[in-house]
């Protein structure tokens, strides 16, 4: 999501975020009315209307038109759908954590669970223990699974092997990562699948 585009989004939360001016909008959406019209029907003083109002204009939320010595306020039905398909998609909702790290909580798993073991100087990392919570078990299956090459096939004893050296209950491993759908098996071979990514530490 471009700045300008959230900020927009940030100013259109800001704006609404009040009871007062959504009432105001739900008015506006049915009829136009003046500041003193508006001011009765939510039993508000006119220049805290006029503030409201400022705010809803600040979006292009609100159009104004002059009648006599009145001014008529409506709501722009046309604006707020531009608004809805320029940023109230789901792409540009889901862009809205571009620059956060998503993969912050699942290192912060993996880095809680794995300690560093060294064996005739090579480095390996071992689950101190399976995670009870089925989110965090995710997160260490995940990185197993990247422990397989994608497209190699694997007898059963390969994969046992692979997984008895991050942990001993390697059996359990093994079936939660076809659960999972992290690997796939037939007739004793083992394959990982095409989707399993995780987080290397």
């Amino acid at each position: 999501m471009r700045k300008e585009q959230f900020q927009t989004l940030l100013q259109f939360f800001k704006a609404l975020a009040d009871e007062s001016r959504l009432k105001i909008v739900g008015i506006l959406a049915n009829q136009e009315c003046s500041v003193e019209e508006l001011a009765v029907l939510l039993q508000l003083k006119e220049p805290t209307v006029s503030h409201h109002l400022s705010k809803l204009k600040e979006l292009n939320l609100v159009t104004m038109r002059p009648e006599g010595n009145s001014r008529l306020y409506q709501l722009d039905s046309e604006a707020l759908q531009n608004i809805s398909k320029e940023i109230f998609t789901p792409e540009k909702i889901a862009s809205l954590i571009e620059d956060v790290d998503t993969e912050a909580w699942e290192s912060k798993v993996l880095s809680h669970y794995l300690e560093t073991n060294t064996n005739n100087l090579e480095v390996i990392q071992r689950l101190k223990e399976i995670p009870a919570s089925r989110k965090k078990r995710l997160v260490i299956l995940k990185w197993l699974a990247n422990k397989f090459e994608e497209g190699v096939q694997y007898p059963e004893p390969n994969v046992n092997e692979t997984l008895k050296r991050y942990h001993p209950d390697y059996a359990t491993l093994r079936r939660e990562l076809i659960s999972c759908k992290l690997m796939q098996r037939d007739n004793g071979v083992y394959w990982r699948h095409s989707t399993a990514v995780g987080t290397n530490l």
